[in-house]
């Protein structure tokens, strides 16, 4: 094989994995999956080579054609057609967060690992240029011991509102976007195991139908849906003593804020703006990194997938350490449930 044929399943987050798909020397995009036809004949004008076209998954993961199936559809659908992928020989690379329950994510990393395939999480925050950079100064020591994170995701008005699965059981901001800074902030805590989770959710603004994307007003039949969190925080404990507090807010009254802070022994780091926090000679010194222009994240993301089936390159990001977000995701949420701290592997 010199090539990766990819499916993409989800018009949504699957474009710009699709695209970048495309774009690598070793990609190629031969078909799509999608329940509305328009969104595929859309984006299939944009790639370079005609591609087949499925409204049945279960269809297209019987097609031998395909090595591989990029996942992209709302969280309750990763496992089912994860499953289906895995079951018929294809690597899979699926959208965070893994699934909606741990429960599910756990079948499919037991049921991936155990058919031999290349599996791997799309993590758009874990592979960008700046958290790869803090990543590579983290592995050489450059700040001591990381013994504790904050990390935070927070939007003042952009409920998704063009899905009823964000909304609905199984969605919610913590999966959808306290998963990014989640993933990332524990990669650079260098992925400790976590022992108990604290934490507190609830929605505030989406079940009054307001805080939606860019302000828009839905429809009362969509905004009476809702059953999932708007926003959730907590305290994540890990063993040796490291804590990472993080917190989701998919409306509010603060400013935009994709954030990621670390408290290193020898110095400290902020993910935007880029930053470093050392004492230099008894004194502060603070110091802003101007990262050269690299490729997309995507493009990031692509590569190692591809490189991952072809050469055989140990994957950075498997569907297991999706299993551990997940795990931390769903023990905070059931934390804010109950009121009570959660412990993680019991």
């Amino acid at each position: 094989m010199d090539c990766v044929r990819t499916a993409i399943v989800g018009m949504g987050i699957g474009r710009p994995n699709g695209r970048a798909i495309a774009a690598d020397p070793r990609g190629q995009v031969v078909a799509l999956c999608d329940l509305l036809p328009e969104r595929m004949a859309e984006f299939a004008q944009e790639l370079p080579e005609p591609v087949k076209l499925y409204a049945d998954y279960r269809e297209m993961c019987q097609d031998p054609e395909i090595d591989a199936v990029f996942v992209g559809t709302p969280n309750q659908w990763h496992v089912p057609v994860a499953l289906e992928a895995v079951r018929n020989g294809k690597h899979v690379l699926v959208t965070k967060p893994l699934a909606d329950s741990e429960d599910a994510a756990r079948e499919l990393v037991e049921t991936a690992e155990a058919a031999g395939v290349v599996n791997m999480m799309s993590l758009s925050t874990r592979f960008a240029d700046e958290v790869r950079y803090l990543g590579r100064l983290a592995a050489d020591g450059e700040l001591g011991q990381v013994y504790y994170g904050r990390a935070r995701s927070i939007r003042r008005s952009g409920i998704p509102d063009w899905n009823l699965g964000f909304i609905q059981a199984g969605g919610g901001a913590f999966r959808d976007m306290g998963v990014h800074v989640l993933d990332a902030a524990w990669w650079l805590l260098g992925m400790p195991k976590p022992v108990s989770v604290v934490g507190v959710a609830g929605a505030k603004f989406g079940p009054r139908g307001e805080g939606y994307w860019h302000y828009r007003k839905p429809v009362e039949t969509f905004y009476s849906e809702y059953a999932a969190d708007d926003y959730a925080g907590g305290l994540i404990r890990f063993e040796g003593g490291t804590g990472l507090q993080v917190e989701s807010f998919w409306a509010s009254h603060q400013p935009n804020e994709l954030q990621i802070e670390l408290f290193g022994t020898e110095a400290g780091a902020r993910l935007r703006p880029l930053t470093l926090y050392r004492t230099a000679n008894g004194a502060p010194q603070d110091v802003t990194v101007d990262l050269p222009e690299g490729p997309r994240v995507w493009s990031h993301i692509a590569a190692h997938f591809i490189a991952c089936i072809l050469d055989g390159v140990p994957c950075q990001a498997p569907l297991r350490h999706g299993l551990v977000v997940q795990s931390m995701m769903e023990a905070l949420l059931e934390s804010a449930r109950t009121g009570h701290e959660v412990c993680i592997g019991e």
